[in-house]
């Protein structure tokens, strides 16, 4: 026993040494700035983390949502929680108070505040909804719902192709160490186009300390049961949209609880879109790869896009990720080395192991009838191309109907910023060809 504790323990502790020795440099240029900005000024001073964290609890998503707009969600209105007999002013359309006692319907004002951290209803004259934009000082969350813009573009001219797209909900699944202000340009391209979205993030810190049916698991469950409280009203459907291997383990899961908790829902996913993966095996060259790159991330080579020079051409690029790359720094490829004989070891005891098999099992083989769109690259240095293009062969083999994308030089899930024109194009495509057909154009 305590040899295998050591076997943990030791790349670990390796991997933290070589993390704080790549940052160590910008961290001490942070400190000089820090110190010589502090001499020129005395009247600036760092707020105590206490009064940060009170700060965060003041705010959450929820003050993107009035109330009028919630009661439309008839999903909503049907979640009961236990909430205290208080009363309480809520806003009318006027904008006056009026005395309210508190039910047990999320609906309401006050329940929304004890059930998103404590949270204030927006106060505006003009209606409120939640769109794309995130404020930097909105502390991270786990899911947040965005609802489409009101005045969201309707290529096709008619009402019913918007009715379509507000009857479906985009899920985001983050990568990674992805938080929410990551997620911000594609939720807003998509409620732009009068679809719902939900942006899901997993914390870094729930994804290292990952218990089989723990809080990561439980946190997944909870977000299932509020798109099946969505999928209750006849005719809404759902598209999943993941990023990297995480988002797409992600997608697995929630199948997963889909088909034990009600194997219907199923057949309401009308589309899933995969950025930047997957690697359907428990790769530990993979893994190390992807953490490197959420521990190090800009200063990470995975962030470096190919450069396209004279002497390079694209189909050099095409098959081939080391042509044209840069190279890691030492210090990540000491890092990379760590990881990986710490996920040869993780990777193989029995529960992960057994949780990881059931996953991609089901995601090889399980997966839904619904088309499929791959976006990736061959210059992504976490998923190689060549593992996206098998798993893409298997799934037409199985009789899929599958889309594929190869952006050839972007780096992983950084396709859309480096070429929004061509990743659009891609998610216009494949939702007018499958999701919301009656907003083809003809």
């Amino acid at each position: 026993m305590g040899s295998f504790s050591g076997s943990i323990q030791r790349p670990l502790i390796a991997a933290a040494a070589v993390a704080v020795a790549s940052a160590s440099a910008d961290v001490s240029d942070k400190f000089q700035s820090f110190t010589s900005s502090g001499a020129s000024s005395s009247s600036e001073r760092i707020d105590p983390p206490v009064s940060n964290s009170l700060q965060e609890l003041r705010s959450s998503w929820v003050s993107h949502i009035s109330v009028s707009k919630l009661s439309n969600l008839s999903f909503v209105t049907r979640i009961r929680v236990p909430v205290p007999n208080i009363s309480l002013g809520v806003p009318n359309s006027s904008n006056n108070f009026v005395p309210n006692t508190l039910s047990s319907s999320v609906a309401s004002s006050s329940v929304l505040v004890n059930l998103y951290q404590s949270a204030e209803l927006a106060k505006a004259s003009k209606p409120t909804y939640i769109t794309g934009a995130i404020p930097a000082s909105t502390p991270d969350v786990l899911y947040r719902w965005h609802l489409p813009e009101p005045n969201a573009i309707d290529v096709s001219g008619t009402s019913d192709c918007l009715a379509m797209k507000s009857r479906t909900v985009v899920v985001l699944l983050g990568w990674l160490g992805a938080k929410q202000k990551h997620l911000k340009r594609y939720a807003e391209w998509y409620t732009s186009r009068g679809f719902h979205v939900i942006t899901f993030t997993f914390p870094l810190a729930e994804i290292l300390s990952y218990q089989v049916d723990g809080k990561a698991e439980q946190n997944i469950a909870l977000l299932v049961n509020h798109l099946a409280d969505w999928l209750e009203d006849e005719g809404k459907n759902l598209v999943f949209h993941t990023f990297s291997n995480t988002g797409w383990l992600i997608y697995g899961a929630i199948l997963e609880k889909f088909q034990k908790q009600d194997p219907s829902i199923m057949g309401r996913i009308r589309g899933c879109i995969v950025d930047s993966a997957p690697v359907a095996a428990p790769d530990p060259q993979v893994w190390a790869s992807g953490f490197s790159a959420a521990f190090l991330k800009k200063n990470s080579v995975a962030t470096k896009k190919v450069v396209n020079t004279n002497e390079l051409v694209v189909d050099e690029l095409v098959g081939s990720k080391a042509v044209g790359q840069p190279k890691p720094a030492v210090t990540e490829t000491a890092l990379l080395l760590v990881l990986e004989k710490f996920f040869e070891v993780v990777l193989h005891l029995p529960a992960v192991n057994r949780r990881l098999s059931d996953v991609l099992g089901l995601l090889s083989a399980g997966q839904p009838k619904c088309p499929q769109l791959y976006i990736y690259s061959s210059a992504d240095r976490v998923i190689p191309a060549e593992s996206v293009e098998s798993f893409i062969e298997e799934q037409r083999k199985a009789g899929r109907e599958v889309r594929a994308c190869n952006f050839v030089s972007t780096p992983h899930v950084d396709h859309f910023r480096n070429d929004p024109k061509l990743y659009t194009t891609q998610l216009s495509q494949f939702l007018d060809d499958y999701v919301v057909t009656c907003c083809k154009q003809t």
